[in-house]
């Protein structure tokens, strides 16, 4: 397989990569390990991240909570009190997350804060519970509370502004189309038909204009790729305002992770025609997960898909779902978390997964800024095996992020080089250089392995 690299047509410039603090940071109270984990995401020494996701929980009452999982119910600073029907706030609370995004922060690589949302308060919603309504597909949130959930965003906003951290977005609804609450129920969540979504946005934006806050709106993080996500982004861009405070358009590829031609579909439709608005990835994980922490198969799947979100889908920065899922393991030993990694009910015991080295092959080699580039190489559905993205980085190389989960194949670069080197992991190894010297244009990409190759 020849790859001409010579002719590579330059696309979007990459804004960052990312991970979300949801729910695992509320759970990370030991002091060593909020170090060790911030580090590990954001440090030089780890991924150097650049955006973090806080979530703005939406609490809970207590005796009026079907959330069991207590990774999945969440602190929030504002206190309600039924009886008086006032409300208080205390800023002590959720601590432990807290701590973690500013001990992420001081590591000096963030410069996007988003503050979002899985559902408004608890004293906001029609249920009293911010695990969605009691019947599926029906909004939580009373129209005459849309504005107090904007007043209570928008203060948590002021408050970390006023604390010297860097907010720049906020994203008030996650996943709007799904059925959230009814008779199961596992996470705050809040279903919001288009014409909820449209409307919340407004009050948000106008909110924001009325304070004159230095913050933009994000989302509305679409559960999928197509779908109802174009109904959301021709709904919201068709408003003046929301457009005037809303710059980036944020969805979530999950349920098209075999389906290369779905994310080409994405960018003919929406992207392409589009250049004036910035389109995030901001959240994927392996779903269904079929891939055990141990299981290099799953850092091969979100290693191709962060590639296709990127060169296929148009994004211009990638975000994973939870950085830390809870630790579970089954009765063979095996950890099917969807995260990079995996922490117990405390973090009294936390480990690293294999998924975890997809992220190290792109944010290692492909920094801030670097350049996606079309090199003539595209799947289709059902050829997926074998994939090949291209960047053009600020340091003037050309990487190549390369996923082979088939057989061994062999490439043949094309393109003026004089420098190459080859770094690969797998199950066996991890980040190992295995060529640095003059450019060899033959390349030996091995059986379920992750490259990258980068030439100067």
């Amino acid at each position: 397989m020849k790859l001409s690299l010579s002719n590579a047509k330059k696309m979007q410039t990459l804004k960052g990569w990312g991970t979300s603090a949801c729910w695992w940071a509320q759970a990370c109270g030991d002091e060593d390990a909020q170090n060790a984990v911030a580090e590990l995401l954001y440090g030089d020494s780890g991924l150097g991240l650049n955006i973090y996701r806080y979530n703005i929980g939406g609490g809970y009452e207590e005796g009026n909570c079907r959330i069991e999982n207590p990774w999945r119910r969440t602190e929030s600073f504002m206190l309600f009190d039924r009886e008086t029907e006032t409300e208080s706030w205390d800023f002590s609370r959720d601590a432990n997350a807290v701590a973690v995004m500013k001990k992420s922060l001081a590591l000096g690589n963030v410069d996007t804060l988003i503050l979002f949302c899985n559902s408004p308060h608890w004293s906001h919603t029609a249920t009293g519970q911010t695990s969605g309504s009691l019947l599926y597909h029906t909004c939580n949130i009373p129209k005459m509370n849309y504005r107090r959930f904007a007043d209570y965003v928008l203060t948590v906003a002021q408050h970390f502004l006023d604390e010297g951290l860097p907010v720049k977005y906020i994203s008030p609804i996650n996943e709007p189309q799904w059925k959230w609450g009814g008779g199961f129920v596992w996470q705050e969540g809040c279903h919001y038909e288009l014409e909820e979504v449209k409307e919340i946005y407004h009050i948000f934006a106008e909110e924001i204009q009325k304070r004159q806050l230095p913050v933009y709106l994000y989302g509305p993080e679409s559960g999928e790729i197509l779908g109802t996500t174009a109904d959301y982004f021709n709904e919201l861009y068709r408003d003046e305002l929301i457009r005037q405070y809303m710059p980036i358009f944020a969805f979530h590829s999950y349920h098209a992770d075999n389906s290369p031609e779905l994310r080409r579909e994405f960018k003919r439709t929406l992207v392409t025609p589009h250049p004036e608005i910035r389109f995030d990835m901001s959240e994927w994980c392996e779903l269904p997960n079929k891939s055990h922490t141990g299981d290099f198969k799953g850092a091969l799947i979100t290693a191709r898909i962060i590639g296709q979100d990127i060169i296929y889908a148009g994004a211009e920065s990638w975000t994973s779902w939870v950085a830390a899922n809870n630790l579970h393991r089954d009765e063979d030993g095996r950890d099917f978390s969807d995260a990079m990694l995996s922490g117990s009910l405390h973090f009294e015991e936390w480990t690293v997964n294999e998924r975890f080295w997809a992220m190290v092959h792109y944010t290692k080699f492909v920094p801030v800024g670097s350049v996606a580039l079309d090199i003539g190489y595209y799947n289709t559905d059902g050829d997926n095996d074998f994939n090949v993205f291209a960047f053009a980085t600020p340091r003037g190389e050309t990487v190549l992020v390369i996923v082979n989960e088939g057989a061994d194949t062999a490439l043949e670069l094309e393109g003026d080089f004089s420098e190459m080197q080859v770094v690969q992991s797998t199950q066996q190894e991890k980040r190992r250089t295995v060529y640095n010297g003059a450019f060899a244009p033959q390349l030996s990409c091995p059986s379920n392995a992750l490259l990258t190759v980068i030439l100067q």
